[in-house]
This record gives C-alpha cells, structure tokens and sequence, in this order.
C-alpha cells in the first residue's frame, strides 16, 4: 500500500477509534449499567431493571444512610441499601431501625424485618471503613445480617437512576 492510502484508512478509522476509547473510559471509570438480579430490592427495584451505577460519586462524596449502592461480594455485584455508618450499633426491633438506640425513619418502602442485634454477627458497632447493607425486601435478601458488614472498598458506587423498564424510567426513591 503506498503512504496515501494508509493515511486515508486512518483518517477515515480514527473517529471510531476515539469513540470507542471514550465509551471505555467512560464505562471504566465514571458510570455503567447495572442489572437487578432477584427480588431482594423490591419494591423499589425488581428482577431484570436496569440501573446507572455511578462509579465517580464515592470518590467525591462520602457514602450516607439509605443511599442504594452496589456492592462487590465475591464473584457477585449486590445491589443494597446502606442503613448503617461505621462506628455505629444497629438494631431492628419490632419492624423498625435503631441506630445507637435511637428510631431511625425509614421513608422508602420495605419489606418486614426480623428483629436483629449487630451483637449476632459479634461486635458491637459497625467496624471503620465499613457499612451495613440490607435489601429492601428484608425477607428475603442475604445482606450485612448475613454476611456482616463490607467494607468500603466492597461498594463500586451508587445506583441513583433506573432506565429499564421505560416505563420506570427516573430517579430511585
């Protein structure tokens, strides 16, 4: 091939070449779909929606109470709720979240929950850098009641928008 021609192909491949390199930094570093497997979020998500899962929030923002995140747990991505802070003691008593012995409101939908001491999992309050995750529909989802708190570096960041399915399609609650 003379120089002319392979100039030609580059010009005409490089816009491809630029696209593709965006969509993979983008994908790697800031955001990337995220499916919802099983029924452990219902009602606030179900089986098969499609989420953003925001990889960049964490590194700019600190992780808070009832903040939906993905959590990386083993070789499986858990979608969760964050209802507990490290250095705290949580209990569910009665249907209802205390936090250091204090009520905490719930203002989003879940499940029944069993009562619970975080003494079970043998502590008394949430380790640093940790955080407890439950799923909403709290009867049947394996959580931080199960397998103990995770550790920060365990969350690959926020889901804060469902896309699928279209007609659920906005911001989660």
């Amino acid at each position: 091939m003379n120089k002319r021609k392979v100039l030609k192909i580059i010009k005409e491949v490089y816009p491809y070449i630029v696209v593709i390199l965006i969509v993979v930094l983008i994908r790697t570093f800031l955001v990337t779909p995220a499916r919802v497997d099983g029924s452990s979020m219902e009602p606030t998500l179900s089986n098969n929606n499609l989420v953003i899962l925001n990889k960049l929030d964490y590194r700019l923002n600190n992780i808070e109470r009832f903040d939906v995140v993905v959590v990386k747990y083993g070789d499986e991505k858990l979608i969760k709720r964050v209802v507990g802070l490290p250095g705290e003691h949580i209990e569910f008593k009665d249907n209802n979240l205390y936090i250091d012995g204090n009520i905490v409101s719930e203002h989003f939908s879940h499940g029944i929950t069993l009562d619970f001491k975080i003494e079970r999992l043998g502590r008394i309050n949430i380790p640093a850098d940790t955080y407890f995750v439950v799923g909403d529909n709290r009867g049947h989802s394996s959580d931080s009641r199960v397998f103990g708190p995770v550790d920060k570096k365990q969350i690959l960041g926020s889901v804060k928008y469902r896309f699928f399915p279209l007609n659920k399609i906005g911001k989660i609650k």
